[in-house]
C-alpha cells in the first residue's frame, strides 16, 4: 500500500482510443485483485524517463465496458493496491463552446456530476466518510501537466467544468443547451465518479479531457458519431503519449506528501465513531483508507 511520502508512482487512467503507452520499460501486465469487484483490465507496471508507471485501460484492452458497466471503485482500489500516489486521467469529450474545438486538450478543474446509476463512494454503512469536492482536481499535478504542455509547445486549455453524463447514449439537443446554459465547458461520460474516489483513497488526480466533437448543439457541425470521435482521436492520442512522457520526469520533484492535502484527504473525512465501525467494511477499506483505520503496533 502507497505512503503519501514515497516516491511517486504515476497511475495512468486511459480513455477511449488511448489503450497503450509507447516508451515504457520493464513492463509487465499484472492482475490487481479488489475487495469491491474487478477492474476494468489488469495494469501495465512499467517506467518511463525512470518513472515508476501503471496503465490502466478504463475501458478494457479492445474497448469492452462502456461508461456505466466500468467498475470505478475496482479501478481506484487497485491502483492504489498497485503503489499509485498520483492518478492522471485521460478521458474523450464534446466540447459545449465554440472556443474549445474537436483536437484541443483541457485541464479540467470543474466537475459537475449528472451519473445516476454507479457507485460513488467506498464507504458506507458502518464506516461513513465525507471528503471534500470543492476542488476536485489536483493543483499541483495539474501545474505539471501545463508546464509539460509549454515544454512541448502544445496548446493545453488551462481549466475548464466537464459535465459528466450517464451515456451511453449522447446527448439530446435540449440536454446540451441545458448544459451550455449551466456554464459547462465539456461533456464526457467517466470522469464521475472516478475523480470522487480518487479523493477518498487519498490520491492526487487530474484529468485531461481530448476534445473530439461539439456534442450536437453546434449548427455549423454535424452531430456526434462514433466515427467522427475515432477519427480525431486517432490523432488525439500521440500527443497525449508525448504529455505522458513530458509530464513523467517532472514529478519526482515531491519529496514529501501533496502540499494540496490530497494524501491527507481522509484525516477529516472520517466520522463513524471506532467503536461503531463495521469491521467487514474496514477490512475491504485496507487500501483505500489503512493509513487511518489499520491498528498500530
Amino acid at each position: 500500500m502507497s505512503i503519501p511520502r514515497t516516491p511517486p508512482v504515476l497511475g495512468v487512467i486511459g480513455g477511449s482510443g488511448l489503450y497503450e503507452i509507447n516508451g515504457l520499460e520493464n513492463t509487465e501486465w499484472i492482475e490487481v485483485a479488489s475487495p469491491f469487484g474487478a477492474p476494468s483490465d489488469a495494469i501495465l507496471h512499467g517506467e518511463l524517463n525512470g518513472q515508476a508507471l501503471l496503465f490502466l485501460p478504463r475501458h478494457g484492452r479492445g474497448h469492452r465496458l462502456p461508461p456505466g458497466d466500468i467498475n470505478y471503485r475496482a479501478n481506484i482500489d487497485a491502483l492504489k493496491r498497485a503503489g499509485a500516489t498520483e492518478i492522471l486521467s485521460l478521458s474523450a469529450v464534446g466540447s459545449l463552446r465554440a472556443k474549445l474545438e474537436p483536437g484541443m486538450f483541457v485541464l479540467v478543474d470543474q466537475h459537475i456530476d449528472r451519473t445516476f446509476a454507479r457507485e460513488k463512494s467506498f464507504f458506507g454503512p458502518g464506516m461513513v466518510a465525507h471528503v471534500s469536492m470543492a476542488r476536485p482536481v489536483c493543483a499541483r499535478l495539474g501545474r505539471h501537466l501545463a508546464d509539460a504542455a509549454t515544454a512541448l509547445d502544445e496548446d493545453l486549455v488551462l481549466g475548464g467544468t466537464y459535465l459528466a453524463m450517464e451515456g451511453p447514449q449522447f446527448s439530446s439537443l435540449a440536454e446540451s443547451e441545458l448544459y451550455r446554459s449551466w456554464g459547462c465547458d465539456i461533456i464526457g461520460m467517466t470522469n464521475m465518479p472516478e475523480a470522487k474516489l480518487a479523493r477518498e483513497a487519498e490520491l492526487c488526480y487530474a484529468s485531461i479531457a481530448m476534445i473530439t466533437d461539439y456534442d450536437c448543439w453546434h449548427d455549423d457541425h454535424d452531430d456526434v458519431t462514433v466515427d467522427a470521435i475515432i477519427k480525431v482521436l486517432r490523432k488525439n492520442s500521440e500527443k497525449a503519449r508525448a504529455l505522458i512522457k513530458a509530464l513523467s520526469p517532472r514529478l519526482g520533484s515531491r519529496d514529501a506528501a501533496c502540499a494540496e492535502g490530497c494524501h491527507h484527504s481522509l484525516e477529516t473525512a472520517l466520522i463513524t465513531a471506532p467503536e461503531a465501525r463495521d469491521p467487514a467494511l474496514v477490512a475491504k477499506l485496507d487500501a483505500v483508507a489503512g493509513r487511518l483505520l489499520t491498528p498500530k503496533d
